[in-house]
């Protein structure tokens, strides 16, 4: 069984690898081809803890991430999440490989944010806004830079030593113009893309829906609960909303359960991103779009698979 940790996630090519099987995986979910249950969450003390299995038939694979997620790590200079993923053959029923668990969430999520950018996204836009400066944050920006050609990086976060820690990393990666905003508006406002990667577990939305520029992209990938929010739900009224699947977009995401309650949205305008990779579905020129993720445990599935893959073929 190999063992997969952050070093071996890192890097361009096993991110395109990720956002590969995962344009495969969504079209594969959409046609019955791949399972991935809701997931189970057991609550202890100041911990979550989550146990997501899922299988790619068609792959032949399975999985399994038990994750933690503690809130109040932050202030013990510890990280929000932990886990572990293990990867099976599901036909043999053999262990593949062990995966860092919080390194592979930062991976796929980042990965399917990039999947959501290259669909919905104009394809000359450079000018991002990251709400966040965590180990999401920079996995974010990665993917960005990965599909758009981004020219120049507004960050914000209300932690000021990780705000320039994240700014100071992200001026190694990336010849864009990185500038620290001291205001969500000041951040939000005209920016192309905005990707929001908070720990939030408020109700009380970061973004106000008249902020965000017509026609922009936002892959709201943040919150901590199904309750939270990061953006104002009436900003859904007029943008071509993108989930992974409407089931799981109804059940975990607060801006999503808000809309539909308020009826800015009905059900039927949920997209789910494998009719966007079928070309089923598309936002009509100068729409804004809004990818509201979740987290799907199928995901992790075409990540490690992905990554797996890649350690195999390097080992050879």
């Amino acid at each position: 069984m190999q063992i997969i940790n952050e070093d071996d996630m890192s890097g361009n090519t096993p991110l395109r690898h990720v956002m590969a099987n995962l344009s495969e995986v969504f079209q594969d979910l959409r046609g019955g081809k791949a399972q991935s249950p809701s997931r189970t969450l057991l609550n202890h003390g100041p911990s979550e803890m989550l146990i997501s299995p899922a299988g790619w038939i068609k792959r032949g694979v399975a999985s399994v991430k038990i994750t933690t997620l503690t809130p109040g790590n932050s202030m013990q200079g510890l990280p929000l999440i932990h886990g572990v993923v293990v990867l099976t053959d599901i036909n043999t029923g053999q262990m593949l490989a062990l995966l860092d668990g919080a390194a592979l969430t930062a991976v796929r999520t980042s990965a399917v944010a990039g999947l959501a950018t290259q669909l919905c996204a104009p394809a000359r836009a450079a000018d991002l806004a990251i709400l966040g400066a965590g180990v999401q944050a920079r996995a974010t920006l990665l993917a960005m830079l990965a599909v758009r050609p981004i020219t120049r990086v507004r960050i914000y976060s209300r932690t000021k030593a990780r705000t320039e820690a994240f700014a100071q990393w992200a001026r190694t990666v990336t010849t864009a113009e990185v500038v620290i905003c001291q205001t969500l508006f000041d951040t939000v406002q005209g920016a192309e893309i905005i990707c929001t990667t908070t720990s939030t577990s408020s109700c009380e939305p970061l973004i106000a829906a008249d902020w965000v520029a017509p026609g922009a992209h936002l892959n709201i990938i943040g919150g901590t609960h199904e309750e939270a929010m990061e953006v104002d739900p009436a900003l859904l009224k007029t943008a071509l909303v993108v989930v992974e699947t409407a089931s799981a977009a109804q059940e975990d995401a607060g801006e999503v359960r808000t809309a539909l309650t308020q009826r800015y949205i009905q059900p039927e305008q949920l997209h789910e991103l494998g009719a966007l990779i079928l070309g089923e579905v598309a936002a009509n020129k100068g729409q804004t779009t809004l990818f509201r993720s979740v987290g799907l445990a199928i995901e992790d599935t075409a990540a490690a698979i992905a990554l797996y893959e890649s350690r195999e073929k390097t080992a050879c």
